[in-house]
């Protein structure tokens, strides 16, 4: 008889829990601790500063706003401002932020802090890796919450310069440029972001071990739903990963494709596979190689080159084929443009056309020139192995390739910055809202710009220079058209591939998934949305 009664008695509390799941539903309850593990050191949590270094960037991400920000697209959203206007000449911008926005120590943040922050930029001993951004601005306040942004050119490209993050001016203001690299407020920040300095730990040698955020009550966006975001710091990746598989931490920031086996073999793993507008290229310096400055020669370099084979071996195939100076998320893709493609046979075939005859070794040369080159890579090993995989295809239409590795700091002083190079195998950061100007437009050619192709056209150059100036869309994207259809006649380059950016979180941990973002510290930018724990109520 109590046998009967305990089953009774159990089969009565499920049938109740059922009906309480049925008619309740989980959500998001406010709690819970993120524990993020970086191989990097925060040294300045300043939004003006934080651009070279991952930790400085990701936790100033959650420490500062700015007056844009990106959706989970990579697309610019209003985030300090309630409201902008733009010029019909795209020169001045009016910018009205919302109010009522709270500082971390209570204050109200009004439009003297964004202009104390844009002078900052601006002035040369503050050292901001932006001035170049804000040299021709000119800002001044209406009110306290109404501020106008004069350029002297317009340029389409400007509202992204507006994500970054605003400073206090109440803060900041009594220290001296002079010390403005040394201020404690660089590690111990005030901001106005979803979350705050809470504590930090550091070791014997002044290495930070750990650094703690807790949630901002008052963001005016709304408190987020984790409590406390704590990030940890590890020498190199071995060590992170072993911090992650022995559960001392719940994220990874970024992890390469070779060592996703090893954490997926947790089942509480969650990989997220974000797309990041970072096109690996080989650039070729025509002036240094003789070889290089024929046509048919980079062409069939380009037809040659197997860009799935390289993503298949040197990412698990992890990343997506770059064919041109752009990637098809990024804004004016050419989609309908014939790029080029692998096809080994049609590279050979145009070389025997172009009369480079092979010798006995198997090597092309045409009237006393050799098809040989150096190939110059950093000593980073995805991108030496994709030298020595380029150098092997390329021996398979007659070229002999010389690949020459160098550490990146050698490489940045003697070859890349002189332009002391036949090729280069390198990267570039570019946006989701794509300004190629930096990358390809002739006045670029020199240190400290970025042709690192010395592209010398006057087509493109056009296309660039409208590029940044026109705002109707369908010239914009003639323009980005004409621009990648001289790209593919050129070959300039051989485009490669994007690796996608790989993000690890505990699966207890849900995440408002971002899909694109233009550097790894946007990874973060939906964090108010994340949560950990959960209650139920009626549906």
């Amino acid at each position: 008889m109590i046998f009967f009664s305990v089953v009774a008695i159990g089969a009565l509390c499920f049938w109740l829990g059922a009906l309480y799941v049925a008619a309740t539903k989980a959500v998001p309850e406010q709690g819970g601790e993120y524990i993020e593990g970086l191989v990097s050191q925060p040294r300045y949590i300043n939004p003006i500063l934080s651009q070279t270094s991952e930790a400085d960037a990701s936790i100033s991400e959650l420490v500062y706003s700015g007056l844009f920000s990106y959706d989970a697209e990579g697309k610019l959203e209003k985030r300090l401002l309630d409201d902008y206007a733009i010029s019909e000449d795209g020169k001045l911008y009016t910018l009205t932020l919302k109010q009522g926005i709270k500082w971390h120590d209570g204050e109200e943040l009004t439009t003297e802090d964004v202009l104390y922050t844009i002078r900052a930029i601006q002035n040369p001993a503050y050292k901001s890796p932006l001035r170049a951004n804000w040299l021709s601005v000119e800002a001044g306040t209406v009110d306290r919450y109404t501020l106008t942004l004069s350029l002297k050119k317009s340029y389409t490209g400007f509202l992204e310069s507006l994500t970054v993050g605003i400073l206090p001016k109440h803060i900041w203001e009594s220290i001296t440029p002079e010390n403005f690299l040394l201020a404690d407020y660089n590690l111990t920040p005030i901001g106005s972001g979803p979350y705050q300095f809470a504590d930090s730990d550091k070791d014997s040698n002044g290495n930070m071990l750990s650094y703690k955020l807790k949630a901002f009550g008052d963001y005016f966006a709304g408190a987020p739903y984790i409590s406390t975001i704590l990030f940890h710091f590890y020498p190199d990746e071995r060590t992170l990963l072993d911090a992650y598989n022995r559960k001392e931490i719940l994220g990874i920031n970024s992890v390469l494709p070779a060592n996703l086996p090893e954490l997926e073999a947790r089942k509480s793993t969650r990989v997220y596979e974000i797309a990041i507008p970072r096109i690996f290229a080989v650039f070729f310096n025509v002036t240094k190689n003789a070889a290089l400055a024929h046509d048919e020669v980079r062409q069939a370099l380009a037809l040659s080159a197997d860009r799935d084979a390289i993503i298949r071996e040197v990412l698990s195939g992890k990343g997506q084929p770059a064919e041109t100076a752009l990637l098809p998320f990024m804004d004016g893709y050419a989609s309908d443009l014939a790029f080029t493609r692998f096809d080994q046979d049609r590279a050979n075939a145009l070389l025997d056309q172009n009369n480079w005859t092979r010798g006995e070794d198997g090597i092309r040369s045409k009237q006393g020139t050799v098809l040989e080159f150096e190939l110059l890579v950093p000593d980073w090993p995805e991108l030496s192995q994709t030298a020595e995989i380029l150098r092997t295809q390329w021996e398979k239409v007659g070229a002999k390739v010389t690949v020459s590795v160098l550490n990146a700091a050698d490489l940045q002083q003697n070859a890349v910055r002189p332009r002391e190079y036949q090729a280069l195998l390198f990267g570039e950061a570019a946006m989701i809202a794509s300004d190629p100007y930096s990358f390809w437009h002739s006045s670029q050619k020199r240190d400290p710009g970025l042709n690192l192709a010395l592209f010398d056209n006057k087509d493109v150059d056009a296309a660039l220079l409208s590029l940044r100036e026109e705002l109707n869309q369908e010239k914009r994207r003639e323009y980005y058209r004409i621009f990648q259809e001289v790209l593919t006649q050129e070959n300039p380059a051989v485009f490669l591939y994007s690796p996608t950016y790989l993000y690890v979180i505990n699966s207890m941990v849900n995440v408002a998934e971002v899909r694109y973002v233009n550097s790894p510290a946007q990874r973060l930018s939906t964090i108010k949305d994340w949560y950990i724990k959960t209650k139920r109520v009626r549906k």
